[in-house]
Formats: C-alpha cells, structure tokens, sequence
C-alpha cells in the first residue's frame, strides 16, 4: 500500500534528493565552463573542443562494463560518496592551474577524461541504487523528482556559468562544482537507510563473465535493446551539435558567456515541464506510446538550431524552442526508459545492466564530439549543424520497430523480462 505524500514524507530519500539538486547544479556549471575555459582561456578550435568533450565521455565506451560489475558486487552508497570527493578534487584543480599561469589544453584533456570515469561509476552506483532506497512501486516518482531536479539545475545552472564566467573567468567558476560534491559528499553520509548486502553468486565470478551476463541480460530483453541502442545513436548526434554550437554561437554570432548560458536556461525550461509532463503523458497514451512521442519530439526539435536566422530576436527563439523541446523528450523518455529497466530487470543483474546500458547509449559520445569537431572544421560550424539535425531521425527508428510501442504499462514488479517482454 502506497503511504500518503509518497516520497515528499521518505525523509532518507529527501537527503539523498537535495545533495543530487546540489550536485547537479554544479555538474551544469561545469558542463558549460570547461569548454569556455579552453574556448576564452586557451583559445581552442573546434577540433579540440572536440576531443575536450570526447575525453569526458570516453570512460563510458571503455570503463563503463567493468564499473558495472565492480558495483553488482560492492554497496552503492560508498561508491556514490567516493565519486562525488573524487570529482570535486578534480575540478578545483583547474582554477588553481590558472592561478599559478600552467593551465593548458592537455591538462583539461586529463581532467575531463579523470573526471568522467568518476561520472560513470557515480551514475551506475546512482541507478542502482536508487531501487534498494525507495519502494519499487515509487521508482517512477523517485525518478520524476530526481529528472525534475536536473532540469532546475538546466535551468540555472547554463545562467549561474555564464555569470560566473563573465565575472570570475571559467576556470574560477568551476569552483562551484568543486564545492557542490562536497555537499553531495555530505548528504550522503546522512542517509541512514540500511542498503541491503549486494547478491554475489558463490565461486569466483570472472569480471568477463559478469560482463558478459549484463550485456546479454541488456540484448536478450527487447525492450531495454531498443531504447540502448536508440539513446546511443542519439547521443552521438547530440554531442556533435553540442560541441558545434558552444563555438558557433562564441565564435561566429559573438555572444557573450552569460547571453549563451541564459539562451540554454531558458532552453532547458522545457526539461522542467517535461519532468512533470511524464505521468499524466504515460497514463493518457499507455507506456509504450508515451515513450515513442517523446522521443520524437527531441530527435525532430534540433531541426531548429541550423534554420535559426543569427543573433536576432526570431534566432533567439529558435534556439530556445530548439533545446526547450530536446529536454523535454529527453526528460520525459528517460523517466519512462529507466523505470522500465529498474523495475523489468533482476536486482542483482541491474548494476551490470545499468553498466551496459551506459556503454552502448553513452560510448558513442566521445565518438559523436570528435565528429562534430572534424566535420566543423571541415564544413563550417552551421552546416555541421544542419547535418546533425538531419541525422537525429535515424535514432527513432529503433524504438519503432521494437516492443516497445505495445507497452501498456510496466511489467509486475519483480518479473524477469523473457527474450523479449510483450504488453501485459
């Protein structure tokens, strides 16, 4: 029986909700100063931007599998505190390097690659976590108030970068982040919530092995394949705009810092509206459609980026449609696709299944920004644009022939999805 108020009265979970809204926060300051701090500081080109940001996400194409199965067979919380020390660690050294005049593109390159292999092992511990925190009936709350968070944090976080960067430089406003782990850090030691001992099958497991039984768990249900492998072409697509665009509208329509992080804030407004919009949109179309709408709707929103005309009020405007319509697909469906998968797969696979999910939805990133950058200079920064935009309708085709259309709702909790799940 559901307990009234759901999770607004789950005092742990309101610990572990507010350091995220802090960590989060920070991790939108970052995300935004690094490649700033390389653009203004260091005068970076398009082809390093490039690899800046495939050195972020290259830890999901080569670690995320064996983080997976280190974390089936440790608690989470540990590993969520670790990481979160780790990366504010990082991040501060990147003003202190340009306080004492020794900053350079190499040294952003090793941070950024350092860091995201933190981000991977916080966000797989985060994923499986979550389920041994709150009741399975609650995941889809538990992950629209977590989704909620991080569009709030979209919002001011873009807006917070850019003033602070305008203000203090870039590699000073990373200082935010620095500071938002150790809160994160702080508030998950106040969670006293007993997390139940991992599942470890007797006899020494191979790490290969554990691999591999998380890869086949992912390919086998087609449910989870579908929406994987659609979020890994995306992706791609995704990164190759966004390391296009930070130097389009730095370099060639001169906007400010702040005037670039206020357009993605405004922009991420409708990631917050998707976050409440998930519910009712599930309830009104069933799952399964729900799903398919809102992927459609942030693969066909990036049309608008290449159409906008410049710097002018009607460019403005195409650019906030733009990013507001991709962060509310992108938040709505990533409510659906996550709840389906922590309440569809076996709790002690789910580490590892979460593990896979990130690798095959995730390696792609770096991939996608070094792509972004060559074809940038190659083509221009706009017509990369315009291919990018042509390219994010192929990820949907994923989606439509699969499952996943059928899907009335989610699976009985608990239930071990077959070689492919069918509608209830």
């Amino acid at each position: 029986m559901r307990r009234p108020g759901g999770l607004w009265r789950d005092g742990e979970f309101l610990k572990f909700w507010s350091g995220e809204a802090v960590s989060q926060m920070g991790t939108q300051v970052t995300q935004l100063a690094l490649p700033l701090a390389a653009v203004y500081q260091l005068d970076a080109g398009s082809a390093q931007l490039g690899l800046l940001n495939a050195a972020g996400y290259a830890p999901f194409l080569g670690a995320a599998l064996f983080i997976g199965v280190w974390v089936d067979r440790r608690r989470r919380r540990p590993l969520l505190i670790a990481s979160s020390l780790g990366r504010a660690v990082l991040v501060a050294g990147v003003p202190l390097c340009a306080a004492l005049g020794v900053l350079s593109m190499e040294y952003l390159y090793v941070t950024a690659l350092l860091a995201g292999t933190l981000t991977v092992l916080y966000d797989v511990s985060y994923q499986s976590y979550l389920p041994d925190l709150i009741p399975r009936e609650r995941l889809v709350e538990g992950n629209s108030k977590l989704q909620a968070t991080n569009s709030v944090a979209q919002i001011g976080g873009p807006g917070l970068a850019g003033l602070l960067v305008g203000w203090l430089t870039a590699p000073m406003a990373l200082l935010t982040n620095a500071v938002s782990g150790l809160v994160s850090a702080a508030t998950l030691l106040a969670v006293r919530r007993p997390e139940p001992r991992p599942v470890v099958p007797p006899g020494r497991v191979s790490t290969w092995r554990g691999i591999r039984e998380g890869l086949a768990q992912v390919f086998r249900v087609g449910e989870i394949r579908a929406i994987a492998l659609q979020a890994g072409t995306y992706n791609a697509c995704y990164l190759a705009m966004q390391t296009v665009f930070v130097l389009y509208a730095a370099r060639e329509l001169r906007m400010a810092p702040g005037t670039i992080g206020l357009l993605l804030s405004v922009g991420a407004v409708g990631s917050l509206l998707g976050a409440f919009a998930a519910g009712p949109l599930k309830d009104r179309l069933g799952l399964g459609r729900a799903l398919l709408a809102e992927l459609a709707l942030c693969c066909a929103a990036p049309a608008l980026l290449p159409l906008a005309p410049g710097a002018t009020p009607a460019g403005y405007a195409m650019f906030a449609a733009a990013f507001a319509g991709t962060g509310a697909g992108c938040t709505m469906s990533t409510i659906h696709a996550v709840s389906l998968r922590q309440a569809i797969t076996p709790p002690h696979l789910l580490g590892r299944v979460n593990a896979g999910c990130r690798f095959l939805a995730w390696g792609p990133l770096p991939l996608g920004a070094l792509a972004g950058g060559r074809l940038g200079d190659a083509i221009g920064l706009r017509a990369t644009l315009a291919v990018t935009a042509v390219a994010f309708l192929s990820p949907l085709l994923w989606v439509v022939f699969s499952p996943v259309p059928a899907l009335k709702d989610f699976p009985s909790a608990g239930r071990e999805a077959g070689p492919a799940v069918s509608a209830p």
